[in-house]
């Protein structure tokens, strides 16, 4: 799978795993929905149940902004499956224009935002690394 491919499975993809590490190297992986824009991934706390907006991966995004993002499909036909893992650096956004283009772009993939539109921090993800793999390739 080229980059162009691997990047149009993460466009297009609902959910992923976002992997985090504290300072000391201890991983923290989550699923998580998010828009990609371009080759920034955005994505924010939102209103579902939380046991605080204080969450680990922005605690560990503060200390270690290097994250790692999977998205996969399984399938019992293994000639269906694929994975696209994409590496960046993570920044927590202030409101302003970027703040307001993420969740824009959201509310724009994800309907419950575009009424609702998510009210916690908001994270871009600057990807450097793409790479995917698929079991074969189309037809």
């Amino acid at each position: 799978m080229n980059r162009n491919e691997a990047l149009d499975r993460l466009r297009e993809a609902r959910v992923g795993r976002l992997a985090t590490a504290d300072s000391t190297g201890q991983p923290h992986v989550v699923p998580f929905v998010y828009a990609l824009d371009g080759e920034t991934l955005y994505w924010a706390v939102d209103e579902k149940p939380k046991r605080s907006r204080d969450l680990k991966r922005l605690d560990n995004i503060r200390e270690n902004p290097r994250v790692e993002v999977l998205v996969d499909r399984y399938d019992e036909d293994w000639t269906k499956l694929w994975w696209v893992r994409a590496s960046g650096t993570a920044r927590i956004l202030e409101p302003g224009p970027e703040w307001e283009r993420a969740i824009s772009v959201l509310a724009e993939k994800y309907r419950q935002y575009a009424g609702s539109p998510p009210g916690g921090p908001v994270v871009a993800i600057d990807l450097d690394r793409v790479s995917g793999w698929q079991a074969s390739q189309p037809n």
